[in-house]
C-alpha cells in the first residue's frame, strides 16, 4: 500500500493494481468519501464482483484546518482481497463509504435555469420563485430555499456524490470568505440560450449576466486565495449548465404566431440556438471551465403543464417533443466539435431526454406511480398554475415523477444524476461522470 498525499488530495494507491480511491478530510465523526467507479461507461454487476472488502471504520480522521493537506493513515483503512479480483471489478466497488461533505473537494459551478437554481431568483423581483411552500417540504429544514423541487435538485445531488457541500446561490450574501472555495450556483429560473426568453419573468439572471458574475467570483476568488490558486481551483471544478428547455416552453412555443415562431421555422430555429449554445460553452471554457457537463433538454410535450395547455388525448404534445428530438443530437454534434478543438471530455454530454422518458415512459419500473401528474398544483394533471399552498398536494412524493407542472421530484432527480454518474454511452458521452472525476483526480498535483 501507498499513501500518496498531495495538496487538497489523499489517494490511497494500490499498486499494480492502480486502484485509486480518492479521500478528502471530512468532518469529524462522518464518513470519507471514495468516489463512484464506472469504466468505460460499462458499470458492472454486484454479482460479478468477487471481491471481497473488509474495512474498519474510521475512527479519527485528522482534521488540521491550519493546514491545507488532507491526510489519513493507512492503520485507518484496512482492506483485504479475494483470490482472482481484478482492477475493474474493485473499481466497480468505489463505494465503500457513505458520501459525505469534505473540505477538500473539487469546487463546483452551476448554469442554467430552474431545473437547477437553488435560489438565486430570490433575491429578485420576478415571478418565477420557488421561495414558498410547498416547495422545500421535503428539504432537509423542510423550507422553501428557491430549488422548483420538493426536496434536493439536480446540483445538490451532484455535490453530494463530489463529496461536496451544496453550492450556494451566487446572490446569497453568505456566499463570501472560505464558502467561495465550495463554487457558486448562478442559476436563474425563466432563462434561456436567448436573451429574450423568459422575458414574461422580467427581472431574472440571463446568461450573458450569469458569466459575467462567474467573472466577478473569479475576483474574489484571486483576493481569497491568490491568482494562481484561483485559476487552479476554476479549472479542476466541475461545471454543469442546463439550458434550452424554456427557448422553446417560454419563447418559441410560449403563444400562437411568436415573434422567434415567424421568425424562424422550428429546424431553421434549433440550429439558431445551437449556434448560440456554442458561444456560451466557448465562453465558459475561455473563463477556465474544462470539465463541463452539459444537460439536453428532457422530454418537453411530456410536462404536466403541456398535458394541460396542449395534449387533447392525454399523451406528449408532439410539437415540444419535435423540438426536444431536433436540439438533442444538434447539441450532442456542437458538444463533439467542442471537444475536438478543446479535449476530448471537457464536455459531457449529458441525455436528459433518454433519462427522462425511461420513467416517463415506464414510471413502473421505477417505482413511481405516475408521470403525467404534478404532484403540487392544480387542474388538469395538476399541471396548471403554480404550486402554492392553496394547491393539490399529493401525500407521497416518492411515487411521482413531476413535483410541478414542469420539475422532477428529488426521487427523479436521484434517478437522474445515478444516470449521469454512472451510465452507459446512451446516456452520457463521452465518459460518464464518475469516469471523469475519476481521472481528474488521478491527474491532480
Amino acid at each position: 500500500q501507498n499513501l500518496i498525499t498531495h495538496t487538497r488530495r489523499t489517494y490511497l494507491t494500490w499498486w499494480p493494481d492502480k486502484f485509486h480511491a480518492t479521500f478528502c478530510r471530512a468532518t469529524p465523526g462522518r464518513a470519507l468519501l471514495a468516489l463512484p467507479l464506472s469504466i468505460y461507461n460499462r458499470p458492472l454487476e454486484p454479482e460479478s464482483i468477487q471481491t471481497g472488502l473488509v474495512h474498519r471504520p474510521l475512527a479519527s480522521v485528522r482534521d488540521d484546518r491550519s493546514s491545507d493537506r488532507c491526510t489519513a493513515s493507512t492503520d485507518q483503512f484496512t482492506t483485504t482481497m479475494a483470490g482472482g479480483a481484478s482492477a475493474l471489478a474493485i473499481m466497480a466497488l468505489g463505494v465503500l463509504l457513505l458520501a459525505a461533505p469534505s473540505e477538500c473537494a473539487r469546487a463546483f459551478f452551476v448554469f442554467g435555469d430552474s431545473l437547477v437554481d437553488n435560489g438565486n431568483n430570490n433575491y429578485l423581483m420576478t415571478t418565477a420563485r420557488a421561495d414558498s411552500p410547498p416547495y422545500g417540504i421535503d428539504y432537509p429544514t423542510h423550507q422553501a430555499t428557491g430549488r422548483f423541487s420538493n426536496g434536493l435538485n439536480i446540483p445538490d445531488i451532484i455535490s453530494e456524490q463530489i463529496g461536496a457541500e451544496p453550492t450556494l446561490p451566487y446572490l446569497s450574501p453568505e456566499l463570501h470568505g472560505a464558502k467561495l472555495l465550495v463554487g457558486a450556483n448562478f442559476a436563474s429560473a425563466g432563462v434561456g440560450i436567448l436573451n429574450d426568453t423568459g422575458i414574461q419573468f422580467v427581472n431574472i439572471v440571463r446568461v450573458s449576466r450569469q458569466l459575467h458574475y462567474f467573472g466577478e467570483y473569479q475576483g474574489k476568488l484571486r483576493a481569497l486565495v491568490g491568482a494562481s490558486q484561483a485559476t487552479q481551483i476554476v479549472n479542476r471544478a466541475l461545471v454543469l449548465i442546463t439550458l434550452g428547455g424554456n427557448d422553446f416552453v417560454n419563447n418559441y412555443y410560449l403563444i400562437p404566431f411568436s415573434l422567434r415562431s415567424r421568425q424562424f421555422s422550428l429546424p431553421d430555429y434549433v440550429r439558431y440556438l445551437i449556434f448560440e449554445y456554442k458561444k456560451i460553452l466557448m465562453r465558459l471554457y475561455d473563463m477556465g471551465a474544462r470539465r463541463v457537463l452539459v444537460t439536453g433538454t428532457g422530454p418537453l410535450g411530456c410536462a404536466p403543464a403541456e398535458l394541460a395547455l396542449r395534449s387533447r388525448d392525454g399523451e406528449c404534445d408532439r410539437d415540444l417533443m419535435r423540438a426536444a428530438e431536433l436540439f438533442n443530437p444538434q447539441l450532442s454534434q456542437a458538444l463533439e466539435e467542442l471537444n475536438a478543438r478543446y479535449g476530448d471530455g471537457t464536455f459531457i454530454a449529458a441525455n436528459s431526454f433518454r433519462v427522462h422518458f425511461d420513467f416517463i415512459s415506464d414510471p413502473a419500473a421505477y417505482g413511481f406511480r405516475t408521470a403525467k401528474e404534478a404532484c403540487c398544483g392544480q387542474g388538469p394533471h395538476n399541471g396548471v398554475g403554480l404550486c402554492t399552498a392553496v394547491s393539490r398536494l399529493c401525500a407521497n412524493r416518492d411515487q411521482y415523477v413531476f413535483w410541478d407542472s414542469y420539475h422532477p421530484t428529488e426521487r427523479a432527480n436521484r434517478i437522474i444524476v445515478s444516470q449521469f454518474m454512472t451510465g452507459s454511452l446512451d446516456y452520457v458521452s463521452p465518459l460518464n461522470l464518475s469516469t471523469a472525476l475519476h481521472i481528474d483526480a488521478s491527474l491532480m498535483d
